[in-house]
């Protein structure tokens, strides 16, 4: 009976879905999707952070040298090396793209479309670029001989804790630069100012993704430079 009274109301699951989807703002009008990417930033922080405490936990508890990073981490030009010339360059492109990013945000609320999007697509073009150009580092490491089980230089906790950290904060960036791409591409259709429902389309036709990318963005950036200063400075 209570099945044939719910399904004569004509609503039934859906009316229910639809209710919890209609609740956009829980949090004291706040939109769902901030206070979701805080919390999952903040699970990601955990994360960072645990692998960055056991990189500092192996490398002070190995008693085999560390390797000299201005040795590791140096490029050739003009016949001469160059200390940290590829990270100094990588940190500059991730670091300028969290001011197109910033920049994206606000253009975002002054509904201005065409500014916005170009610095949606720039935020991915740097995060590409960074993406390239530590993959290009990877490389020459790896034809140097650098391994998670060894390298030429010293620790072989070395080659093991860097893929990690510097591959796990890559593929963050990676997904990032897909996202930004989507999201881009809503906003040259003019998703955001129509009002059109979809994915990472929020129904009331503003640009509070942007915004909620941005979080993100700015938070993958902020990881870099603790990475930054705990394998390449330390």
């Amino acid at each position: 009976m209570a099945n044939e009274a719910t399904l004569g109301t004509g609503e039934g699951w859906r009316g229910a879905v639809r209710d919890v989807a209609s609740d956009q703002r829980a949090f004291k009008g706040v939109p769902w999707g901030k206070p979701m990417m805080w919390i999952f930033l903040l699970s990601d922080t955990f994360i960072f952070g645990s692998f960055l405490i056991a990189y500092m936990s192996a490398r002070m508890a190995t008693v085999t040298p560390w390797p000299n990073t201005s040795e590791v981490f140096s490029l050739m030009m003009f016949g001469k090396n160059v200390p940290l010339l590829l990270i100094a360059i990588m940190t500059f492109v991730l670091i300028s793209s969290s001011g197109t990013m910033a920049l994206a945000v606000n253009y975002g609320y002054r509904r201005n479309r065409r500014t916005t999007f170009w610095l949606l697509v720039a935020t991915a073009a740097l995060g590409a670029t960074f993406v390239g150009m530590q993959a290009f580092e990877w490389y020459k490491l790896i034809s140097e001989g650098v391994r998670p089980w060894g390298n030429p230089w010293g620790a072989a906790q070395f080659g093991a804790s860097f893929f990690m950290i510097t591959g796990f904060h890559g593929t963050h960036v990676s997904i990032g630069v897909i996202f930004l791409v989507i999201v881009a591409a809503k906003v040259a259709r003019g998703d955001l100012d129509h009002e059109r429902p979809g994915f990472l389309t929020h129904r009331k036709g503003n640009y509070e993704i942007v915004e909620i990318m941005g979080l993100y963005w700015h938070f993958v950036d902020l990881v870099w430079v603790f990475i930054f200063a705990f394998f390449y400075l330390w």
